[in-house]
C-alpha cells in the first residue's frame, strides 16, 4: 500500500510480473480467493481462522486513535483560523444528513419496487435474534452514543487540544513533536498494512466457513436488492456529487481499491480508516479537512448501513404482509435518521438498531430479525464499502467546497 507519495526515479521499468506480484492489492485479492475457497470446502478450518482477520482488525485499530488525534490537531492548528473549523464541522454534519436520508429514501424505494419480502418465510432458516431485541424499549440515547463510540471521543479530544494549541506559547515546539510522532505513526501503519493479506483470508474464511454459501439462495432476491441498491446509490448519487466537481467516482474506486478489497475481505469499514486518512492527504485534501470529516463521518455519514436498514424494515413488513402508510414509512425514514447514527462501528449494532426501530413502529414482528442472520454477514461487505466510499466521497467535496483541494500527481484521479 502506498503510504508515502511516490517519488521519481531514472531506474529502470519493472515488468508487468514484478509490478503484480509486488502489489498488495493483488495478494489481498488472492487471500479473499483463498479464504473463499477453504471455508468452502473445509468449513470447520475456515471458521478457526477468524482469529486472524479479528487480530489484524485489533492491531488496526491500536493506529485508528493516534492517527485521528495527530491528525486532526496538527490540522487545527495549522489552520490558523478557528471559524472555519466550526464552519467544515457544520457544512459536514450538514451533508452527512442530506446524503444520508437520500440513501434511505433510495432503500425504501427500491425495496417496494422489487419486493424481496414477497416470499414463504416457512422455508427460511431461522437464527437466534434474542441477543438483539432484549431491550429494544429504550430510547436511543446520545450520551451512551458518545460513551461507547471511540471514535467521537478521541475526535472531541483532538478538536479541543488542537483549538487550545492555538493559543499556547510553545505551538511551534509542540507542533514539531506531534509532527515526529505523525511520522512514526504513519511508518508503523505502512508495515503493519503489509498483514492485510493475512486478515482478509481470515474474515473471509471465516464468513464463508461458518454461514457457507447456500445460505444465500432463500434470502438472495434480498441479497440482490441490497447490492443493486448499493451500486446504484455509489454510481449515480455519490457520481453525480463528484461529477459536480468534473472528478470521476471510476477513478476515485480505482485509487482505493486497496483499501476496498480490505473492506470486503474484513467486513470492517475500520480496517481501512487510517490508509484512507494517508490516500486522501496524498490525493490533495488538507489535513484538517481529511482529520475533521472521516472520523465524523465513521459515526454519522454511513450510507451503506442507511440503505441496508431501511430496505431491512420493508422486507421484514412484506415478508408478514403489514402495510405500511405513506406516513409510516416517513416514520421510518425518520426513526432511522436518527437511529442508524447508533450504528457506528460495533459489531451487530445493525440488528440492535433495526429491533429498536421496528419496536418503535409497532407493527412489523421485532422476531423477524431472525431471518436476517443467516445472510447479514454477506451483506455486511456491501454496507463497509459503501460506507467508506460514501466518507471518501464526502471528505472530497468539503475540501473541494472549502477551496482547500491541492491537486497533486499522485494518480489520475481528476478529470481533465
Amino acid at each position: 500500500m502506498n503510504i508515502t507519495a511516490p517519488k521519481s526515479s531514472n531506474k529502470p521499468k519493472k515488468s508487468n510480473f514484478h509490478t503484480i506480484i509486488t502489489n498488495l492489492t493483488f495478494w489481498v485479492l488472492m487471500a479473499i480467493i483463498a479464504g473463499i475457497l477453504l471455508g468452502h470446502f473445509s468449513p470447520e478450518n475456515g471458521v478457526k481462522m477468524e482469529i486472524l482477520g479479528k487480530r489484524f482488525i485489533d492491531i488496526i485499530k491500536l493506529f485508528i486513535g493516534p492517527i485521528i488525534f495527530l491528525t486532526i490537531v496538527l490540522g487545527i492548528s495549522g489552520m490558523g483560523n478557528l471559524k472555519k473549523v466550526g464552519r467544515i464541522g457544520i457544512k459536514a454534519l450538514g451533508y452527512f444528513e442530506v446524503v444520508s436520508t437520500v440513501a434511505l429514501a433510495i432503500g425504501v424505494s427500491v425495496a417496494y419496487f422489487f419486493k424481496p419480502g414477497k416470499i414463504d418465510r416457512s422455508g427460511l432458516t431461522l437464527g437466534d435474534a434474542s441477543q438483539y431485541t432484549k431491550g429494544t424499549a429504550e430510547h436511543f440515547s446520545w450520551l451512551q452514543f458518545f460513551f461507547s463510540n471511540f471514535t467521537l471521543q478521541v475526535l472531541l479530544a483532538a478538536i479541543i487540544c488542537g483549538i487550545v494549541l492555538n493559543f499556547y506559547k510553545k505551538r511551534e515546539q509542540t507542533i514539531l513533536v506531534l509532527e515526529r510522532a505523525s511520522k512514526v505513526v504513519f511508518t508503523g501503519l505502512k508495515y503493519v498494512m503489509y498483514l492485510a493479506p493475512i486478515g482478509a483470508f481470515g474474515g473471509m474464511a471465516f464468513t464463508i466457513g461458518k454461514f457457507g454459501l447456500a445460505t444465500l439462495i432463500p434470502l438472495g432476491k434480498l441479497m440482490l436488492c441490497v447490492y443493486l441498491t448499493m451500486a446504484l446509490f455509489v454510481f449515480l448519487v455519490l457520481g453525480s456529487i463528484l461529477r459536480y466537481y468534473k472528478i470521476s467516482i471510476l477513478s476515485i474506486l480505482k485509487y482505493i481499491k486497496e483499501e476496498l478489497l480490505l473492506v470486503l475481505g474484513t467486513s470492517s469499514s475500520e480496517a481501512a480508516l487510517p490508509s484512507i486518512m494517508v490516500k486522501l492527504e496524498q490525493m490533495g485534501c488538507s489535513k484538517s479537512v481529511v482529520g475533521l470529516v472521516i472520523p465524523t463521518g465513521y459515526s454519522f455519514n454511513l450510507d451503506g448501513t442507511s440503505i441496508y436498514l431501511s430496505m431491512s424494515v420493508i422486507f421484514l413488513a412484506q415478508l408478514y404482509d403489514v402495510h405500511l402508510s405513506f406516513f409510516e414509512i416517513l416514520s421510518v425514514i425518520g426513526i432511522l435518521m436518527i437511529t442508524s447514527k447508533g450504528a457506528a462501528g460495533v459489531t451487530g449494532s445493525g440488528f440492535i438498531v433495526l429491533a429498536s426501530t421496528l419496536t418503535a413502529l409497532h407493527k412489523i414482528p421485532v422476531e423477524g430479525l431472525a431471518f436476517l442472520l443467516g445472510v447479514d454477514k454477506f451483506m455486511s461487505e456491501a454496507r463497509a464499502i459503501t460506507n467508506l466510499i460514501g466518507n471518501t466521497v464526502a471528505t472530497i467535496v468539503i475540501s473541494k467546497s472549502e477551496h482547500d483541494f491541492i491537486e497533486l500527481n499522485l494518480e489520475p484521479v481528476i478529470e481533465e
